[in-house]
């Protein structure tokens, strides 16, 4: 499946923050070797050579925007919203298990409740959408708060992700 995440970077121009960017995509996926990978592989939308990733599959999208541009502010919007609504229908998934099940079926993973309490606590993966220059991601608002007042040049990078 695929999913477009951002990272937030500090940066002083637009190849700066991609370059930025991309380490962060890069650990994401298990190219550095100091990183486990969360994803497969990612395309970021300066590439123009792939038929079924970033432009071919989700249109256009800025290379990468100031958070403070109108541009930034609708990729950091959407990132957000995609991470609040993951977090919630996960959540909901819990809150039903909790109430319906026993205590054997959830621990058997009867309709992969188990599956939903850890997507409620990941750190990274396919819930967060969002994440920051250190490619931790951002799992709540007073953290993105957080990431939005210690920077003066923060850049938002979107990247297509398969996992």
């Amino acid at each position: 499946m695929h999913m477009v995440i951002y990272a937030l970077v500090e940066a002083s121009t637009e190849d700066e923050a991609l370059s930025t960017g991309k380490t962060v995509f890069d650990r994401l996926v298990g190219a550095d070797p100091h990183a486990g990978a969360v994803f497969d592989y990612y395309v970021c939308f300066d590439e123009e050579d792939t038929s079924v990733a970033g432009k071919a599959r989700w249109g256009e999208l800025p290379t990468a925007a100031p958070v403070d541009s109108d541009d930034g502010q609708d990729l950091l919007e959407r990132g957000w919203e995609a991470t609040k609504e993951e977090f919630e229908r996960n959540l909901d998934r819990v809150r039903e298990a909790l109430d319906e099940l026993s205590d054997e079926e959830i621990m058997r993973d009867e309709d992969l409740a188990r599956h939903a309490f850890h997507q409620v606590g990941a750190y990274d993966g396919p819930t967060i959408f969002l994440y920051n220059e250190y490619a931790n991601g951002i799992r709540h608002r007073e953290q993105l708060d957080r990431v939005l007042e210690e920077s003066e040049e923060l850049w938002i990078v979107p990247a297509d992700v398969h996992f």
